[in-house]
């Protein structure tokens, strides 16, 4: 059966581990392009009013605190992000699927600070748990390319869709003319090249 496309009444957006600390070890991408994929999909949430998962792992370690655009960005999310304390696999964490399941959504689109940690076992868990799945690749990186490639076609073997953030926002948006398309162009300016 094909998979539907993704639309906000069907979709919850999980992010995980964007933090000061962790963002340094990306190597595949510029970390500002990562930055700026991860808020701009936060604000697509907060916009569109779809669930949103802020999650951190030992934020009073090396890893440090979430990015801190997030406060100022989804501050109930951020306030409510489930902190913890050492799982590598959030999924794994019982508040993290917790939370995921409250949602009722069964779409997920998931972006972690490195593909090749931080995204790669959820987006596998959530798989195996029946769920559909959108890996934003660029929402993420790893420390080198090959890591992020081989962390990318794991996901896509196993039956995740990668995308874009740019493909995640017209995705949702489906029509510019509509509520949501409204909502989203601005996000999506910020995006484009200037």
């Amino acid at each position: 059966m094909p998979l539907q496309l993704f639309t906000p009444q069907d979709s919850a957006i999980l992010l995980i581990d964007h933090q000061v600390g962790t963002m340094s070890w990306i190597r595949s991408d510029a970390i500002d392009n990562v930055k700026a994929a991860a808020f701009a999909l936060a604000k697509a949430a907060v916009a569109l009013d779809l669930p949103l998962i802020l999650t951190s792992s030992q934020e009073d370690h090396f890893q440090g605190p979430l990015q801190p655009e997030f406060e100022t960005i989804a501050p109930k999310q951020y306030q409510n992000r489930i902190r913890r304390t050492g799982v590598v696999n959030a999924w794994e964490d019982p508040a993290f699927a917790a939370a995921v399941k409250d949602t009722g959504r069964r779409n997920l689109i998931i972006a972690g600070v490195t593909n090749d940690v931080c995204t790669v076992y959820p987006t596998l868990s959530a798989l195996d748990e029946g769920y559909q799945v959108q890996a934003v690749a660029d929402a993420g990186g790893s420390i080198t390319k090959l890591a992020d490639d081989a962390a990318l076609r794991r996901m896509e073997k196993a039956g995740a869709i990668i995308t874009s953030t740019t493909m995640t926002l017209t995705e949702l948006a489906r029509n510019w003319a509509s509520d949501a398309g409204q909502k989203l162009l601005p996000i999506l300016g910020e995006l484009l090249p200037h």
